[in-house]
């Protein structure tokens, strides 16, 4: 069984929630996904999001829209998006990268999430291939 982490705004609970069945109704171990947490519990949950970033199989980052910005990305899954990329690249990972929709230019990291497409580094969802 392939274990996959899905990364997103925690805001939206609701498409965290359909994914996370969705994924889990394929044979998919979901190991983590973001969950909206009481501020004194952050650092030890964020330590924790991070370290399943390091054993997941396949990273998914859920990038649905999010303040009328289609394919939002916020700082925090960019940043896990970035970690999960020098994984692969430092320590030889290989764990595979997919997000959901193209990103909207209005997204801070469109042109490197764009190159990063480009290099093979990441791939766009489709459903026949996860």
């Amino acid at each position: 069984m392939k274990s996959i982490v899905i990364s997103a705004s925690a805001k939206l609970q609701d498409k965290i929630e359909y994914w996370t069945k969705h994924f889990k109704n394929k044979g998919y171990e979901v190991i983590d996904y973001p969950k909206q947490i009481d501020l004194k519990y952050y650092e030890n949950r964020h330590k924790e999001f991070y370290s399943n970033l390091e054993k997941t199989k396949i990273y998914f980052l859920m990038n649905e829209t999010k303040n009328n910005i289609e394919g939002y990305i916020g700082a925090s899954s960019a940043a896990e998006l970035n970690y999960v990329i020098i994984q692969n690249l430092i320590h030889d990972k290989k764990i595979e990268i997919y997000i959901l929709n193209r990103p909207s230019k209005q997204v801070h990291s469109y042109d490197e999430v764009m190159f990063w497409a480009k290099l093979g580094w990441v791939k766009f969802y489709n459903e026949n291939e996860l």
